[in-house]
């Protein structure tokens, strides 16, 4: 983008005084900006810049006491409450395996973060927002009215950086994964048989050199079945219904965020279809909607079914499991609900 369309800061917080009730993503793809950029934009006045390393905040998190951490992509948004506790860190990734807030982390991907402060009527919400190198969001801790507000200044001192500027330069660069595999069903489905836990599955597309949506359209109906657009939601109600501990992971290229236990309460609202629980809120876009899959993937307690929801891009949009103990075989009320789900009715070409 040349420099005489890209508006400048002042522009940037004119535009959302203008528009205060607009959704930033909104504001920012009206704008032509990052979401970072509109952050970068407040500077100063209602945002602090402070270093986006995943490992530093990690070792600080747990200082918050209870908070929502908060994952989103494009189309789905995860939110949970808790505490972040059984941080894990080591080789390229990080793990957080808390009660409520469990988190699967590639901290390469975090580049930039801001402290945020936002006024909502005489209170102040206050939260550290973590970006990609294109501006693009990774993760969000939002505090609660129990959390440490001390101990969030202290962190936001500590990590301050001396960088204070207004502007956001996105680094648009791709890092592409190879997926030039030519592999035939024949020798796509042999690989598959062979997985003795669903962790070697992004193992085995890497190894192939294929895309995870071309495996599942590829491999055949025994193991991947197409299911209609409206079964993610079919699921949501069939598990309220009998009470079903599920799974649910929504991740972006910096995080996986998971949710673990029963749903309650789900609400159809516009585009969107919400679990709306004490603890744990989701906001999926069904419009966003591409395909629906159910997947089978072998382990050595039996197979494992999978509902994978991609958008148009063929990204993963969620996926969903039931709720199982590693070692044990997977819940048949789980298997029965999933193989219940309506088929497509048509395959795309």
């Amino acid at each position: 983008m040349t420099e005489n369309t890209t508006p400048a800061p002042a522009e940037i917080r004119a535009f959302r005084a203008e528009n205060p009730k607009m959704r930033e993503r909104d504001i920012a793809a009206q704008l032509k900006v990052s979401e970072a950029a509109l952050v970068a934009a407040e500077v100063g006045l209602t945002a602090t810049r402070i270093d986006g390393s995943a490992l530093k905040l990690l070792e600080r998190v747990a200082e918050l006491g209870e908070v929502m951490a908060l994952s989103r992509n494009e189309s789905a948004v995860h939110e949970k409450i808790g505490v972040y506790e059984n941080i894990k860190t080591g080789g390229q990734g990080a793990i957080v395996l808390g009660e409520n807030i469990d988190l699967r982390i590639f901290p390469s991907r975090w580049v930039h973060a801001f402290a945020v402060t936002k006024k909502d009527g005489e209170q102040e919400r206050l939260s550290l927002q973590y970006f990609d190198k294109a501006g693009v969001a990774v993760h969000k801790v939002h505090l609660r009215p129990t959390s440490n507000v001390d101990a969030y200044h202290a962190i936001v001192n500590d990590l301050k950086l001396e960088d204070q500027s207004q502007d956001f330069v996105a680094d648009h660069s791709k890092s592409v994964t190879d997926e030039s595999g030519d592999v035939s069903q024949d020798e796509l489905r042999d690989h598959w048989s062979k997985m003795t836990d669903t962790h070697e599955f992004f193992g085995m597309l890497r190894k192939l050199k294929i895309g995870r949506q071309v495996a599942v359209r590829t491999v055949g109906d025994d193991y991947a079945w197409k299911l209609d657009n409206t079964a993610t939601a079919d699921m949501m109600h069939a598990s309220v219904k009998s009470g079903l501990p599920i799974m649910c992971f929504v991740g972006n290229d910096g995080i996986v965020q998971i949710h673990s236990g029963p749903i309650f309460n789900v609400q159809p609202m516009g585009p969107w279809i919400n679990i709306l629980d004490e603890t744990f809120h989701l906001h999926l876009r069904q419009d966003h909607i591409a395909e629906t899959w159910a997947v089978r993937k072998p382990t050595k307690d039996g197979h494992v079914t999978s509902v994978e929801v991609y958008g148009a891009n063929g990204e993963m949009i969620i996926q969903f499991f039931g709720k199982r103990k590693e070692g044990s075989q997977e819940r048949a009320d789980w298997r029965d609900i999933v193989e219940n789900l309506p088929k497509a009715t048509s395959v795309a070409a």
